[in-house]
């Protein structure tokens, strides 16, 4: 690992601890106002159908985070050569901080509930969610092969090629995907329309994966 990647490393899994920390901190500060039992899961129309005791709050949503950071940090050790994530180490980074960032504010909407304030966790959570795949639209056409972050299929894995093309479709689609589906939230439209926006984005470039393969297949191109 060069020095470069060294630096970057530490920028990135410093951040992810600040978050952890941030996240921790908040909900011991919060922990004396909640009740003893907590809402923590919202059906499709945002009425709580899940709880857990308070205590688990202080464990659960952070030691999650530390896990997803932790993992992130031997995926690079468990990639196989011609596979490594080094040549998108910073777009691999990025990631890892957006999903952190995403289970604190998880974990910020249960404390918000908790606390007694009137919010629509479903809806916003909804909205987080098509934030994040839309965020991921943003750097997906950077993702390189490997094993572990990006469309996984097997016939980006199997070709270059397809999983370069199949990422530069995804960037587009999770952008609008998420874009759409944050715009049904916040015009609160029925919660559907943001699932189905997301799914398409998801799906579109699993099918052109395999189109395209099989293309290349026809006319004898792949390697």
């Amino acid at each position: 690992m060069t020095m470069n990647q060294l630096t970057l490393n530490q920028k990135y899994y410093l951040g992810a601890a600040a978050v952890i920390v941030a996240t921790l901190a908040g909900t011991v500060v919060a922990y004396p106002h909640l009740p003893l039992i907590v809402a923590t899961h919202w059906d499709a129309y945002g009425h709580a159908n899940g709880w857990s005791p308070r205590w688990s709050l202080v464990l659960y949503e952070p030691g999650l985070m530390l896990c997803v950071a932790l993992v992130f940090s031997v995926i690079p050790w468990l990639s196989p050569k011609k596979f490594e994530v080094d040549s998108f180490r910073a777009t691999y980074l990025y990631i890892m901080i957006m999903i952190v960032a995403m289970l604190a504010y998880g974990q910020l909407l249960i404390l918000i509930s908790g606390l007694g304030l009137v919010l629509d966790v479903t809806r916003a959570m909804e909205g987080g969610v098509c934030l994040l795949i839309a965020l991921m639209g943003n750097v997906m056409g950077k993702v390189r092969r490997n094993f572990f972050i990006g469309i996984r299929t097997p016939w980006t894995i199997a070709d270059e090629r397809v999983w370069n093309a199949t990422h530069r479709l995804a960037a587009r689609t999770f952008f609008v995907g998420g874009l759409l589906g944050l715009l049904a939230v916040t015009f609160r439209a029925p919660f559907w329309l943001s699932i189905i926006a997301i799914s398409i984005a998801a799906l579109v470039p699993v099918i052109y994966s395999l189109m395209f393969y099989k293309q290349l297949e026809h006319r004898g191109e792949l390697n």
